[in-house]
């Protein structure tokens, strides 16, 4: 029962009857200290059932719940790293041995999905932690979310795996188990896709199963060639796909300085973005997209360059999920942002963009911190200034979705040594540690999408591969 304690500490009651899914995989985030990225309420980095809404609108699993297959997708969304299992692709033996090897263990946890009936409880389809093993007696005990209908209880073994080998009627596929333990390193560390908006379902075919065949039936020559065919169709809405991770935070009686965590988190993205620079293919975008006569110029003008009118959207967004409402940041106003350099100690400068939010007649000021890349040329304030350099700009982040692109993608190119030049540029095993995980996270993510959009995830649970 060693993983007992943590679970225990972090144990909770699903906040709707439907959420048993979203109940059990916040336990266990927080189990095993994932960082979601962003923060609950106040200060504090933790997750909630309400933050769990990449891969299924809250909405619909408050109204129907979550199958196995689309929980499995949402952990892997939230940075974890999951085997899942359905009944009729293992067995007892194997479901007992993985709750042997985490319940020895506080580095990671079981999940198991189940029929209630089968326990002669009410209801039907369930989620819930496993907490422990009882050797002597083959027992698991089962530590249920649903606190207002059962306290903690132990099972069978064998009961629960009947309980699991049962088909759920919504997907006409078997229940199972999965394993959620700790990734080697927190991904998704200046980089992460986006489904909240209705237009990724577009930009992932296009990405996915467009480009390799626009690619199949160009005659095209060199690196340039090759980037203009995928630049040139990529939907101009794309950077609601690919988004950078912008830490917020609620600026406290004034106080502009930056905590430990703070730093260490902003110093890790700034050495992803350094390391983006630095590859090969980021030479190749950045020619094609400042050359005059490049037809993806348009891809980096208008309104996403705009530091301040970026953190003008962003401070709202913040402000929002640091007060716990459910209200759309559109009912928050930012009315002034300014752009400055925090310097201590010697150190050297951060970049702060500070923010007055409005929402109704409250008001707050926000700070958004910002990586800086070695193209920063300084600091200074005003709403009207372009500042290229503070951010990851089109550049940094057409060429991070480039390489999460898979090997496959480029294939359908003719001449070989093109074809060798361009596996070279966006090889993985020549990328450095921090970014090879940034991409393989995001390639990851595609996979999962690409599932999601083509309705598979109930059908296909192997993990999507780098």
């Amino acid at each position: 029962m060693e993983n007992f304690y943590r679970l225990i500490s972090y144990f909770q009651t699903q906040s709707e009857p439907a959420y048993c899914g979203l109940a059990s995989l916040s336990m266990v985030l927080n189990a095993l200290a994932i960082d979601p990225g962003r923060k609950w309420k106040g200060p504090w980095r933790w997750f909630d059932e309400s933050m769990l809404d990449c891969c299924e609108p809250l909405e619909t699993v408050k109204a129907r719940g979550i199958s196995f297959g689309k929980l499995v997708c949402l952990a892997h969304c939230a940075g974890a790293k999951v085997e899942a299992f359905r009944t009729n692709h293992s067995t007892i033996d194997e479901f007992r041995k993985y709750v042997m090897r985490c319940s020895t263990s506080d580095d990671c946890h079981v999940i198991s999905s189940y029929d209630r009936a089968v326990l002669k409880q009410t209801g039907t389809g369930h989620f819930s932690p496993i907490g422990g093993y009882h050797s002597g007696n083959d027992m698991a005990l089962i530590l249920d979310v649903a606190r207002f209908k059962y306290p903690p209880h132990w099972v069978p073994l064998k009961i629960l795996w009947d309980a699991m080998n049962n088909v759920d009627l919504s997907t006409g596929q078997r229940r199972g188990f999965m394993l959620i333990s700790r990734p080697h390193r927190e991904p998704g560390q200046l980089y992460t896709l986006s489904c909240k908006h209705k237009s990724w379902v577009g930009i992932a075919k296009y990405l996915m199963d467009d480009v390799p065949l626009l690619l199949k039936s160009e005659e095209v020559k060199d690196i340039q060639e090759v980037l203009s065919v995928v630049f040139m169709s990529l939907p101009s809405n794309f950077g609601q796909f690919i988004k950078w991770v912008a830490e917020v935070r609620r600026r406290e009686d004034g106080d502009q300085s930056l905590s430990p965590e703070e730093k260490a988190r902003l110093a890790l993205k700034e050495e992803v973005l350094r390391q983006v620079q630095e590859t090969g293919l980021f030479k190749h975008v950045a020619e094609l997209l400042s050359s005059a006569n490049s037809c993806c110029r348009n891809l980096i003008s208008g309104h996403e360059e705009n530091l301040p009118n970026i953190a003008a959207s962003v401070c709202c967004q913040g402000a929002q999920i640091l007060s716990g409402k459910s209200a759309s940041s559109e009912m928050y106003c930012c009315q002034e942002t300014c752009v400055k350099c925090l310097k201590a100690n010697g150190e050297k400068p951060v970049t702060v963009v500070s923010g007055t939010v409005v929402n109704g007649e409250t008001e707050e000021w926000m700070d958004m911190l910002v990586p800086s890349s070695r193209k920063n040329s300084g600091c200074s304030c005003g709403g009207s200034i372009n500042h290229i350099g503070m951010h990851p700009a089109s550049n940094d982040v057409l060429t991070a979705l480039l390489l999460s692109l898979p090997s496959e993608t480029w294939s359908g190119i003719k001449e070989v040594k093109l074809l060798k030049e361009i596996n070279n540029l966006v090889s993985t095993k020549n990328l450095p540690t921090l970014l090879q995980e940034e991409v393989l996270h995001l390639r990851r993510q595609l996979q999962l999408l690409k599932k999601c959009q083509e309705d598979r995830v109930d059908e296909d649970l192997g993990a999507p591969l780098p």
